[in-house]
């Protein structure tokens, strides 16, 4: 019987995010898009002859403790299937922290996915996305990957046609990581919600259209349709960020914008020649910038 498993796990991007209402919960009703990209962390497990869950990673960064999103997929699974006792969890981190990619979704998708296939438990899809869907709005759509539109808190997904051979710029200033807690909470604390300039406009339609179209156009078209709420809470407080979204709309891109709830910008571009003249304009010491394509899937064979 196999005892280890080793994957990727990929980051993600938001082409669209509008919020369109304040939950009870706390959370917030969302309208995104939601695209895998092939900047990924390799993720290891291995049965031990223990019950302990040990998670450990190649960025010091990290916590490797409770409060880790593997962990806790580890610990939900085990609490549910306690038959599979404990393992080892080793984390390549290639995704940067704070930066609005989903890289601690990207890997607790990547143990459930793990652990189902190692232990193998045969559990569907949504099976596997109903676990996701215990521990962070992103992390189904981890499990899943590839284009979809996502609502709800983020964690109800309505798979959406491939967009295969997207090119894409990354840029992550290193200095700055942002909370998405905070992001979420400066938009309702600032009223943002009522006066929401995408509302009228149909704008998710668009961009569903765009996608589902499939042609020659379509980087173009996402690219005119590039949509974030949260950059209206997030830029005003990190002129570092306008000015680097700036930079990247200087260039010969198709559209830039922040992910998620940042520190992220990224650039799509016309082909990889234009991505690699983009990323060099762009690049300095204080900025890492990546070169990817769009993936169909998250979670794959490492």
């Amino acid at each position: 019987m196999t005892s280890r498993i080793s994957l990727k796990a990929a980051a993600k991007i938001n082409l669209y995010l509008e919020i369109t209402g304040n939950r009870p919960d706390g959370y917030h009703d969302l309208v995104m898009i939601l695209q895998s990209i092939d900047l990924c962390d390799r993720v290891d497990i291995r049965k031990i002859g223990t019950d302990q869950i040990q998670v450990s990673c190649t960025n010091s960064e990290v916590p490797c403790d409770r409060t880790n999103l593997a962990y806790k997929a580890a610990a939900l699974m085990q609490s549910v299937y306690p038959e599979i006792g404990g393992m080892e969890i080793a984390i390549d981190k290639q995704i940067p922290m704070g930066a609005g990619l989903a890289g601690g979704s990207a890997n607790a998708a990547a143990v459930l996915v793990g652990i189902d296939r190692l232990w193998d438990l045969g559990l569907t899809q949504s099976q596997l996305c109903d676990f996701a869907a215990q521990l962070g709005s992103d992390i189904p759509f981890c499990v899943v990957g590839g284009t979809a539109l996502a609502t709800g808190r983020g964690d109800i997904l309505s798979p959406l046609p491939d967009i295969k051979d997207l090119v894409l710029v990354i840029c992550k200033p290193r200095k700055i990581a942002i909370s998405t807690p905070w992001a979420y909470q400066t938009f309702r604390s600032h009223g943002l919600l009522a006066n929401n300039p995408a509302r009228h406009q149909n704008l998710s339609s668009q961009m569903v259209a765009a996608i589902a179209a499939g042609d020659a156009s379509t980087p173009a078209k996402i690219g005119r349709l590039l949509y974030n709420d949260l950059e209206r809470a997030v830029l005003p407080e990190y002129p570092e960020l306008v000015a680097l979204e700036n930079k990247l709309l200087e260039q010969e891109c198709l559209g830039a914008m922040m992910s998620g709830s940042g520190s992220t910008m990224f650039a799509i571009a016309a082909d990889l020649d234009s991505a690699k003249r983009i990323a060099e304009a762009v690049k300095t010491n204080e900025i890492d910038v990546w070169v990817v394509k769009s993936l169909v899937r998250s979670i794959f064979d490492a």
